[in-house]
């Protein structure tokens, strides 16, 4: 269903994601772990407090709080999640540098995309699965699964669901190999 992604409720939660990244980004210091994991605590879903993740900043979400992480997740620098919808990422799940994971979406139509209103959004869930590696700059789109196992090569574009165990490239992404 379509929303008005500049509603002032929305507008708000995201300057709070916001501030909350810069916080985590730019204000504490790179080996205060723990300065860092409450950082993250007020700012993501959840994650595993016993096997909790590394994050290497800078990290850039819209809202946060919609951001789901299994154990051991490790997420190289400069990513960035668009979470109106859940994000939910397994364990052991590694992403590379400027991963891009988008739960968001606006029209086609370009007399739809600006209404007198605002700007119409729409959101979809991004769910990926235990024991993924997804390589840098590789973008997730919109209600895309990746299945337990799989790799995401790097600048690979995801438009669909990718099944276990297999290597997944280009743009758009496709299965290019099937992991035993």
């Amino acid at each position: 269903e379509w929303y008005l992604g500049n509603h002032p409720f929305l507008v708000k939660e995201r300057c709070i994601a916001r501030q909350l990244a810069a916080t985590f980004n730019h204000k504490l210091d790179y080996e205060d772990a723990a300065g860092r994991l409450s950082c993250l605590r007020q700012l993501l879903g959840g994650f595993d407090e016993e096997r909790p993740p590394f994050i290497e900043p800078p990290l850039r979400v819209d809202y946060g709080y919609n951001i789901t992480v299994g154990k051991d997740f490790y997420c190289n620098f400069d990513t960035t999640i668009l979470d109106i919808c859940p994000v939910t990422i397994g364990d052991r799940v590694l992403l590379g540098p400027g991963v891009h994971i988008y739960a968001v979406n606006h029209p086609l139509n370009p007399e739809e995309r600006f209404t007198k209103e605002g700007v119409p959004e729409r959101g979809a869930a991004v769910t990926v699965g235990d024991d993924v590696w997804i390589g840098g700059r590789a973008v997730l789109l919109p209600g895309v699964t990746v299945g337990s196992g799989s790799v995401i090569a790097a600048g690979a574009v995801v438009t669909k669901d990718v099944p276990s165990r297999v290597v997944v490239a280009g743009n758009p992404a496709k299965v290019i190999k099937h992991l035993d």
